[in-house]
């Protein structure tokens, strides 16, 4: 669930990221108005990563718009990482890139029978209607509106471990040789 504070930081900070060659996986802005921490989850869309280098890109380019806008009342620190493998799920594309992986999912409204929050497998995502389908072990296959969704992400399990380390490339393979 994003915050009116939270739209409008993005609203600044989406296209310079993008324009940097990266892509915006979340943003929160969490403490009190005494101190408040901006945190942001980019990746690279090639690699789904984001090393140093493209968090001090992110950071020092981000300073220079919050500087210029002063979207916060108060002072602020701004953390930028990677989203890592049991990241936050938030976009369409988010679901769709890990179906048939296991998550968590809380949503606003409560269901009929009173819940909000569910653990399953990934199924399907009609990205068009905004439905996430998950295959939960009590309840079967459960169909959740993302327009309703507080929060998600992955759950870290064997399966998605070695999922990841199959998707990184290897150190030998970034690195170009001199002959």
């Amino acid at each position: 669930m994003s915050t009116l504070q939270e739209k409008k930081i993005e609203k600044y900070i989406e296209p310079i990221i993008a324009d940097l060659g990266y892509d915006l996986v979340s943003l929160r802005v969490l403490g009190s108005q005494k101190l408040q921490t901006l945190q942001i989850m980019a990746e690279d869309p090639q690699t789904l990563t984001l090393d140093l280098e493209g968090c001090t890109k992110i950071s020092r380019a981000i300073s220079a718009i919050l500087d210029v806008e002063d979207p916060f009342t108060g002072a602020y620190q701004l953390e930028v990482s990677s989203p890592g493998i049991d990241r936050p799920l938030s976009r369409s594309k988010d679901f769709e890139a890990n179906i048939g992986f296991e998550a968590t999912v809380e949503i606003l409204t409560p269901a009929e029978n009173g819940q909000k929050k569910y653990r399953g497998r990934i199924t399907a995502i009609d990205a068009e209607k905004e439905i996430l389908t998950l295959s939960t072990q009590d309840q079967g296959d459960v169909s959740i509106d993302l327009t309703d969704l507080n929060k998600a992400k992955l759950v870290l399990t064997d399966e998605l471990i070695k999922a990841s380390k199959e998707k990184r490339p290897k150190q030998n393979e970034t690195e170009t040789e001199i002959e």
